[in-house]
């Protein structure tokens, strides 16, 4: 079942998301939600969505990098992970750009860590630990703000690269420009 994404504003959006129990986790009713949940992020056309934004204030997400926004090439096929935590890999930080399914048609400029180490749940209640660098990093970095009530917007460092997708395509980011050669 396609689930509908709440938009920025609604207080789901603001909670930190409750953890969820092995005995939960294996429920039918569980498990058919993290189906909803993978199924709602490709149909809206995410690489991640957090419970949250589908109105469930629980600690999981559904992730998806398809290989060619994998800097790697490995990419990540479509999963929830369940009481995902993640431990940062070296203090290197880079700025990339980043939107969400609940701030429809809007980008911005955020700084992530370049590598972290998740450690997650998989829906059958096995863990996982995965070492991910890049877009992947970034991507868990942005799901996992949302369980602690976070978005996008709250790292940006510079509002003024906030836009919408339209006219990111049409302008670019502003003050980021390609400078004409000398």
């Amino acid at each position: 079942m396609i689930l509908h994404v709440a938009n920025l504003g609604h207080p789901v959006l603001r909670r930190r998301a409750e953890p969820i129990s092995e005995e939960e986790l294996k429920s039918p009713r569980f498990q058919a939600f993290l189906d909803d949940l993978v199924e709602s992020m490709r149909f809206h056309d995410g690489v991640g969505l957090a419970a949250p934004q589908v109105f469930q204030s629980v600690r999981a997400v559904a992730v998806w990098v398809p290989p060619e926004m994998d800097e790697e090439g490995g990419g990540l096929e479509a999963a929830a992970y369940v009481n995902p935590e993640i431990s940062l890999l070296g203090d290197e930080q880079e700025l990339g750009l980043e939107g969400c399914l609940s701030l429809k048609d809007l980008r911005g400029l955020v700084p992530r860590h370049r590598r972290i180490q998740l450690r997650a749940l998989d829906r059958h209640a096995r863990p996982l630990e995965l070492k991910l660098a890049g877009f992947p990093a970034r991507v868990f970095q942005h799901e996992l703000d949302h369980l602690d009530g976070i978005v996008f917007t709250d790292r940006m460092e510079d509002m003024s690269t906030l836009v919408f997708a339209a006219e990111l395509e049409r302008y670019g980011i502003p003050g980021m420009e390609d400078e004409e050669p000398a």
